[in-house]
């Protein structure tokens, strides 16, 4: 690397380090996300202004509000701003879902963004609130599980999340995906429900067998030794948003980023092509997952990625995925406690831990084939 470079770098660096120790507005404020969008509107309006005292003075003529998406954990809003000026300003007020601090480490969250923001991820954030966050407002549509799969875009997606895998988020960079797995089982294993159906359905889960499980992966991807990067964790397409000429890819969404597995990452973007169906049969096949893997493990030159490095690369995917599956299960069923959100999450938890049964058999046996052919080279 020449000298300038070392430079270039060393700016960006400084540059980044600015950004993040730049103090971002906060208010106490929070928002009834339970209300109807007129009624929520006012709060949101005092919201702008209270983070924002430029904007202290306007009326409520100058704001508009509208809902951009409700998913099942948060909901989006589009507010557009007209300034004296006359210029428009659009941001994103994303508010939290009831209850997401039993899945979700908010202050994990809050310390990530901002490296990613600066780092060229994701929403500019504008300000923090009592239930939610500000960010810049990104002009693209949400892909689709279907787009996932184009050639073109799923290239994409495995450029940018290799970017993505090289951010260095300051602090511990302890592994957390195992942590986290069984902090889910412990609270998921101790509910209790009010509705009799749902009990039901509850208690025929064996949360011993559900345990063994998590121990038995663990015990064996740990042989593995998949590198350790900061991952999104949860890469489905309604985090994913592209312009509409398709020129510019966005990761939005790092509720669920930590210091994980490069396997992992990658594994659990794979069952996502499968929706929020769990149609598995969507799952890609191995030559879409050696696509995937060339343009993440050599992005300017993917065909010169050795048939080694993708084997490795495809065992190490797979066996994760099976992870993927145990997370998301024992997470949906803590949703199914805690969520006031209309989603069968306790038939989510079914669907997920049901696949991870079905595909165990053959990821173990090509995990284990590979481990044993490495320990003979």
């Amino acid at each position: 690397m020449g000298a300038e470079k070392i430079w270039n770098a060393m700016e960006v660096a400084e540059e980044a380090r600015e950004t993040c120790n730049s103090e971002i507005p906060s208010s106490s404020l929070t928002i009834e996300i339970s209300l109807p969008l007129p009624q929520m509107k006012p709060q949101i309006i005092k919201l702008c202004k209270d983070l924002f005292r430029k904007w202290s003075h306007l009326d409520e003529s100058h704001f508009s509000v509208e809902t951009v998406s409700g998913g099942i954990t948060n909901l989006l809003l589009k507010v557009s701003v007209r300034e004296d000026s006359g210029n428009d300003v659009f941001l994103t007020v994303r508010l939290y879902g009831p209850n997401t601090e039993y899945v979700i480490d908010r202050q994990r969250e809050l310390q990530s963004i901002r490296y990613l923001s600066a780092a060229g991820f994701g929403a500019e954030l504008f300000g923090v609130f009592g239930n939610g966050m500000v960010q810049s407002f990104i002009n693209a549509r949400t892909l689709s599980p279907s787009d996932m799969k184009k050639p073109k875009l799923a290239a994409e997606i495995a450029r940018q999340l290799r970017k993505f895998h090289q951010v260095v988020i300051p602090g511990s960079r302890e592994p957390q995906l195992w942590n986290d797995i069984f902090k889910f089982l412990e609270r998921a294993s101790g509910l209790k429900f009010d509705d009799n159906e749902k009990q039901r359905r509850y208690a025929m889960i064996s949360f011993e067998e559900v345990y063994d499980a998590v121990n038995e992966l663990k015990d064996l991807t740990d042989c593995l030794n998949s590198p350790v990067v900061y991952s999104h964790n949860d890469l489905l397409s309604g985090n994913l948003m592209v312009t509409d000429d398709e020129e510019k890819l966005y990761f939005i969404d790092f509720e669920y980023g930590s210091y994980s597995y490069r396997g992992y990452d990658i594994g659990n973007h794979f069952n996502e092509y499968a929706g929020f169906d769990c149609d598995y049969s969507l799952y890609p096949d191995k030559d879409a997952q050696y696509h995937f893997f060339r343009h993440y493990l050599k992005p300017d030159k993917p065909q010169e990625v050795s048939d080694e490095d993708l084997e490795a690369l495809y065992i190490e995917t797979n066996s994760y995925k099976l992870a993927s599956h145990l997370y998301w299960a024992l997470w949906a069923l803590i949703q199914a406690k805690m969520s006031p959100i209309d989603f069968d999450y306790l038939g989510y938890f079914f669907l997920r831990y049901e696949e991870y049964k079905k595909q165990k058999a053959k990821s173990f046996s090509l995990l284990q084939s590979f481990l044993a052919g490495s320990q003979i080279r």
